[in-house]
């Protein structure tokens, strides 16, 4: 059974289920407008998905056709996957910030084998083995895999603006880290039950009451800046803290209060892992050796192989703050690159003047 709830205020959300994946469902939102309903987030691409959209959409006393525009949190398939089909319903707008709606028009205009190619680049430059990477050069030639080409956005999510919702105040704020372009929504009215703080906040994956966002690289392989994604996302929660929301509405799991003591936890979860870190880094490690140490939800070994280049990913976010802090460093001559722990200065030692 589709699982609708009123969050009142004229805010409802719909669980649209994830397709073989834990987290099991996104939580999309209906808010009211006077211009009829706009959808932030829509699930899933998938046939049960969609169904279960339009059937919760139906028990919200509306349906697709009448969707007057999407707001998108982020680019990710669970959030973006079905807006194509609400716009082909409906006609209506999807918009998203203009970072992440840059990684869908790349996306879209990627050959899929320009993406191997790349991602196996990457992949050896970390220290992966080849017996890891040489499935993605087989694809590569062979050009196995289907492209995926989801929606363009037709509006731009400009941060601190109020989106056009006539007779809503909503003001976007970026906060990126879990993607480059991931935006929070603040829905600056009185909460309906009167609970104190400052509006109500749709926090997408930024900010989440049980689980710790993934942080990962989303790079154009023709631009070779070297992003910082994990310094990102830290000053991004503090944002979001300081803002004090009365109530936080994320995209999974459920609704939860007292934002400012739930950043405080992944600020401390962040520096207690940067510390674990280092210490593994007593000895030169290649980002692929680093994530084989690392703690995650379960062993190494377990890991399936698409999960274990997520896992690469957020080994080099970390990596890459320690190296901004001053706190770790390439090895010299290192190939594929390793890094390293750097040794604190000694005390400082004063004498008396004689």
């Amino acid at each position: 059974m589709t699982q609708v709830y009123d969050h009142g205020g004229g805010v409802r959300s719909i669980q649209v289920p994830i397709p073989d994946n834990p987290l099991g469902h996104t939580l999309v939102y209906v808010v009211d407008t006077d211009r009829g309903p706009v959808l932030i987030d829509t699930g899933w691409d998938d046939p049960a998905s969609w169904d279960t959209l339009a059937e919760g959409l139906t028990a919200c006393g509306t349906a697709p056709a009448e969707i007057h525009g999407v707001v998108i949190t982020h680019h990710h398939p669970d959030h973006h996957g079905l807006s194509g089909k609400v716009r082909e319903a409906s006609g209506a707008w999807i918009a998203m910030h203009a970072a992440d709606a840059a990684i869908v028009r790349r996306t879209r205009a990627t050959h899929p084998e320009r993406w191997f190619s790349y991602m196996a680049d990457k992949l050896t430059a970390a220290g992966a083995p080849d017996a890891h990477v040489s499935p993605l050069r087989s694809a590569r030639r062979r050009s196995t895999l289907p492209g995926f080409s989801p929606a363009l956005p037709d509006r731009e999510i400009v941060p601190g603006e109020l989106l056009d919702l006539p007779g809503r105040r909503l003001r976007a704020i970026w906060t990126p880290g879990h993607t480059p372009g991931h935006v929070c929504l603040h829905l600056e009215e009185e909460h309906p039950a009167q609970l104190p703080g400052h509006g109500r906040l749709f926090s997408g994956d930024h900010l989440l009451p049980e689980i710790t966002p993934h942080i990962g690289l989303y790079e154009d392989p023709d631009d070779t800046t070297v992003t910082d994604p994990l310094g990102d996302y830290l000053a991004s929660l503090e944002r979001v803290g300081r803002l004090a929301p009365a109530e936080i509405l994320p995209a999974h799991q459920h609704t939860f209060t007292d934002a400012p003591a739930r950043v405080r936890e992944l600020l401390a979860h962040h520096e207690e892992r940067l510390t674990g870190l280092l210490a593994l880094l007593s000895e030169p490690l290649t980002p692929w050796q680093l994530a084989e140490r690392m703690e995650w939800n379960r062993p190494w070994e377990q890991i399936p192989y698409g999960s274990r280049n997520i896992a690469i990913a957020e080994a080099e976010a970390h990596l890459r703050r320690l190296v901004k802090l001053g706190r770790a460093e390439a090895v010299a001559g290192s190939e594929p690159v390793a890094y390293a722990a750097v040794s604190p200065p000694p005390a400082a030692t004063t004498r008396s003047p004689v």
